[in-house]
């Protein structure tokens, strides 16, 4: 019947699941426990070279917070 499919959609969804869940723990491992950033619009972009400006590091995903900051 209809159920027969439920093991194959089921197999087949943790298969597509387990690429994305994947690449966030990747990209949190390697930018010291913070997501990657993305910039789409040009925005975005100038706060991430602003927060690259201001940490002092020279990485956008080092932050110092307000209480360090000059």
């Amino acid at each position: 019947m209809w159920y027969e499919i439920l093991p194959g959609l089921g197999l087949m969804t943790v298969c597509l699941i387990i690429p994305g869940v994947a690449t966030t723990y990747i990209h949190r491992y390697t930018n010291g426990g913070k997501e990657k950033r993305i910039a789409h619009v040009p925005w975005q972009w100038y706060l991430m070279e602003r927060d690259r400006r201001v940490s002092g590091t020279g990485n956008y995903y080092d932050s110092k917070g307000l209480e360090n900051i000059d």
